[in-house]
């Protein structure tokens, strides 16, 4: 089968297009024919080894210390099941399923991959029936994060929240969440981007290059920063009494019922990913360096 791999760290032009061998899945497993990926800023940190430097050391332990132990990057995917183990009961053969790879052996960079019916760090279900594949390989790990983010902080229809980074793939998806739980929602994204966001849902918009939204006058009850790059401390003077600060960097789980609940709200039209472009697997390298500009909106897909 035809896959992304790379064998090294460093930049786009270290993952090569190559043919490796199908696999086949064992008595747990699913065989899914991928329709579609997407570039995460997971999968840009892997490539690149760009880890903060408090946890550079922890991270290349866990994902290979002077190579990556994982040689086939892609966090997110859409397919359809090819073939399945004998335990396997909650799928059949020709179901649309979309899911995550964490902590597998191997990515959704490829025409193919075994996904666990069940494990511990992923999850796989069935695809939402309104979407096609481009859109459900984009929804799992940004609407999951932005979820499990805003069910921390612990959101309802009372509150003001500010996304900090609303353009992107997590702030895109918490910006239609918080709506949904009837928040009032302040995006923060360049001015370029005030449609898209307005279109999401966003009640009022800042431009950070601007206007700092930490100066202003006004007062939020939850702050989301959806890039990670700003901080508990910048937040004091605009988080009201009891305000709740949440962003990327915290650590977050992947749940089997966070999936769920993501399936239902698009199934609903509550939840549309917004796809800033698409490229085939064969522009594995160009689609990464369009990420690395840092400059995407929302999602980037990968067709397989």
């Amino acid at each position: 089968m035809k896959a992304a791999v790379y064998k090294k760290y460093g930049p786009p032009e270290v993952i090569k297009l190559m043919e490796v061998e199908k696999p086949l899945p064992k008595d747990n497993e699913i065989l899914v024919k991928i329709h579609a990926a997407t570039v995460t800023s997971g999968d840009v940190r892997l490539r690149s080894s760009d880890f903060p430097a408090l946890f550079w050391l922890p991270a290349r332990l866990i994902f290979g210390l002077f190579k990556p132990k994982k040689n086939i990057l892609g966090h997110e995917l859409a397919g359809v099941i090819e073939d399945k183990g004998k335990d396997v009961t909650k799928f059949n053969i020709g179901d649309h399923v979309f899911g995550t790879t964490t902590m597998l052996t191997a990515g959704s960079y490829a025409e193919y991959i075994c996904l666990p019916q069940e494990w511990k760090h992923g999850v796989v279900d069935f695809k939402p029936i309104n979407f096609n594949f481009k859109e459900a390989a984009a929804l799992p790990i940004g609407a999951m994060t932005a979820m499990y983010l805003l069910e921390k902080a612990r959101i309802n229809k009372e509150q003001k929240i500010l996304i900090y980074g609303a353009s992107g793939s997590v702030g895109s998806y918490a910006v239609q969440i918080a709506k949904y739980e009837g928040a009032y929602i302040t995006g923060v994204c360049s001015g370029s981007n005030f449609e898209m966001v307005k279109s999401l849902g966003a009640d009022s918009l800042i431009d950070y290059k601007k206007d700092n939204y930490a100066l202003l006058e006004h007062k939020f009850d939850i702050i989301f920063d959806a890039v990670g790059k700003t901080t508990k401390s910048e937040t004091k003077k605009v988080l009201n009494k009891g305000g709740r600060f949440v962003s990327v960097k915290m650590l977050t789980k992947e749940k089997s019922e966070h999936l769920k609940k993501i399936k239902v709200l698009a199934e609903k039209g509550k939840l549309i990913p917004f796809i800033d472009t698409s490229f085939k697997i064969d522009e594995i390298v160009i689609a990464h360096e369009y990420v690395d500009r840092g400059h995407k909106r929302g999602n980037v897909v990968i067709e397989i």
